[in-house]
């Protein structure tokens, strides 16, 4: 982290995370947990707790009303946030002091529909003066998203869109071309959430997706342990884990100490994970 921190914690800044891992022969670890849960003070804590324990990225998501792609880990924590009145700002609030704290990447995940509402400009600059690295947008297609590109291009910012088993490869180049940071590659058709195996689909999906881009792509959706951990971490550049996080915390309601030592605990297990081949 020494030779990236002098960085503006923008794209160049996820980009240099993302090779640092692949000069140590690595999958990088990157972890997801929704601003303001359990409370906007604890969910920064956990942020930070994730970056010190072995993440090497995080996403910090949106909370959204109508969390379509998400399993129902996600959206209970989705709706503790949103119960407890959290705000973009808060999530703003949650990159910067998370980046501020470690100096590592911090992404926002969030649906397409509350960056629109709060103005797409505004969002952009306001994610680059936190010190975000980038956006990762699930919802929005390729084809709507020149505004969005554009104001991430002008404010520094990766632009990450997911891809799925179900994506052609024509898709796929399409997508791809129009990203940078990282490809988000959805390991299996469906929502968030743990799974006991992450499946071959996985494989075959960051295989087609290489094909089309030196971009480094990066497989979440299921990843619960170190074992799974390890067995994406021999195929991709980055394992993505954000429900089995979530479910620790949830797993410790009411006790925020003992939910940080938890989340400490996994990232730690799946930091090994990523290493173990």
């Amino acid at each position: 982290m020494a030779e990236t921190s002098e960085l503006t914690g923008r794209r160049e800044l996820l980009a240099a995370t993302l090779a640092a891992a692949r000069a140590e022969n690595r999958a990088a670890l990157v972890g997801y947990l929704p601003a303001g849960f359990p409370t906007v003070d604890g969910g920064i804590a956990a942020c930070t707790a994730l970056l010190e324990s072995g993440c090497d990225v995080v996403e910090v998501g949106l909370p959204h009303s109508d969390p379509v792609l998400d399993g129902p880990v996600i959206q209970t924590a989705d709706d503790i946030a949103l119960r407890g009145g959290v705000r973009i700002a808060d999530v703003l609030r949650t990159v910067r002091e998370a980046h501020a704290a470690t100096g590592a990447p911090v992404l926002v995940m969030t649906y397409w529909n509350p960056i629109d509402r709060y103005g797409v400009e505004r969002f952009a600059a306001e994610l680059a003066a936190a010190g975000g690295a980038g956006c990762i947008l699930p919802d929005l297609p390729v084809e709507e998203a020149d505004l969005w590109r554009k104001a991430a291009d002008e404010h520094q910012l990766a632009t990450v869109f997911v891809v799925a088993p179900s994506s052609r490869d024509e898709r796929l180049a399409k997508i791809t071309a129009a990203g940078s940071g990282f490809v988000y590659a959805a390991s299996l058709m469906g929502v968030t959430g743990t799974r006991e195996s992450v499946g071959r689909e996985a494989a075959d999906l960051v295989a087609r997706t290489r094909a089309t881009t030196d971009l480094p792509v990066c497989v979440g959706l299921g990843v619960s342990n170190a074992e799974q951990a390890a067995e994406v971490a021999q195929f991709a550049d980055g394992v993505i884990v954000g429900s089995a996080f979530v479910k620790r915390l949830l797993d410790h309601e009411g006790d925020l100490p003992a939910g940080l030592a938890a989340v400490r605990e996994l990232a730690a297990d799946l930091a090994a994970g990523v290493r173990r081949h």
